[in-house]
């Protein structure tokens, strides 16, 4: 899928890189105070006002939940000026809302823009997830390998043994199978709380991270996102839906989704060319935090564009009263 002539990735790219650093200033008096709720909703404010700001005709296609759930940035809201290109929206204002509260590392504001109907209306369900960094061959790992086998085709194409070898995972109980086979193989694990776009991140830049797959099952739309991401900065993701109840696969058909069990690669899930922002809230490997100051407030931004595949690092100081 070819960009539209009126999408101008790359003037549109600048606010997006505002409209993640607003949302991450807003929340930043919140960090440690033990209130995931009010910043999160710092953030929503914040980045539905600067959307609102951009000459686009947006649709958020992953948001904060249905319309009845989530009052602000829900999925279907309609956001910008309505002058300029229409656009569809994948964003998480604050992912990592209990880092957040807890000041831990890795607390993200994430939004990704691309042409409208570029991005898959993933519903709000679980995703099983996979994913390694640029310059493997294709397919060199996939789902339907054991967690063993990934890791052993991963060590042997990078020339190195499975102990040389470290995956990402979500901490929960719903993976201790995985993370016992996954170390019985001689790998290391690093087990992440929360913040599963930032976990596929380190994949693409394995050499700062130390991370070389990512594995295991979080939310369908943090999917997207992360697959905007590693569009802009390379490398291979799979995903595929799972559902637990009749009522999550009513979501999948109200998103347009037929085929259930379709494992999806990056480039099905956005088919187009993106551009993708991110600004740190608390310190983490992949960004730095908001650091305040008497009088300035300083945010750093991870702000790509998946055209020309440049990766720029934005450091904001702003005076802040």
């Amino acid at each position: 899928m070819s960009i539209p002539k009126d999408f101008n990735d790359r003037m549109l790219s600048l606010g997006l890189a505002r409209v993640a650093e607003q949302a991450a200033i807003a929340s930043a008096k919140l960090v440690g105070h033990g209130d995931e709720k009010a910043a999160d909703q710092a953030a929503v404010n914040a980045m539905r006002d600067q959307l609102n700001k951009l000459d686009i005709k947006g649709v958020v296609v992953i948001g904060e939940g249905e319309r009845d759930e989530a009052p602000m940035l829900y999925i279907g809201e309609e956001v910008g000026t309505g002058n300029g290109p229409g656009v569809d929206i994948a964003l998480d204002p604050l992912e990592g809302t209990t880092l957040t509260a807890k000041d831990m590392p890795n607390a993200l504001t994430v939004i990704a823009m691309g042409p409208r109907g570029s991005m898959l209306h993933a519903p709000d369900v679980y995703m099983e997830k996979l994913a390694i960094g640029p310059g493997f061959p294709e397919d060199v790992v996939t789902l339907d390998m054991t967690p063993t086998e990934r890791v052993e085709a991963l060590a042997k194409v990078k020339g190195c043994k499975p102990s040389d070898i470290t995956c990402c995972i979500l901490e929960r109980p719903r993976h201790e199978e995985m993370i016992a086979e996954v170390r019985a193989t001689g790998a290391a694990i690093r087990l992440i709380t929360d913040g599963d776009v930032a976990g596929v991140m380190h994949c693409a830049e394995s050499h700062l991270t130390g991370i070389d797959m990512y594995m295991g099952s979080g939310g369908a739309p943090e999917g997207v996102l992360a697959s905007a991401a590693l569009k802009c900065m390379g490398g291979q993701m799979y995903g595929k839906l799972l559902f637990r109840n009749d009522d999550e696969k009513a979501r999948a058909a109200k998103a347009g989704i037929t085929d259930l069990d379709k494992i999806y690669k990056r480039d099905e899930m956005v088919t187009a060319d993106v551009i993708f922002a991110a600004t740190g809230v608390t310190n983490g490997s992949i960004l730095s935090g908001i650091k305040r100051e008497p009088g300035w407030i300083t945010t750093e931004t991870i702000l790509m564009r998946s055209k020309t595949g440049s990766v720029r690092r934005v450091i904001y100081r702003n005076p802040f009263e």
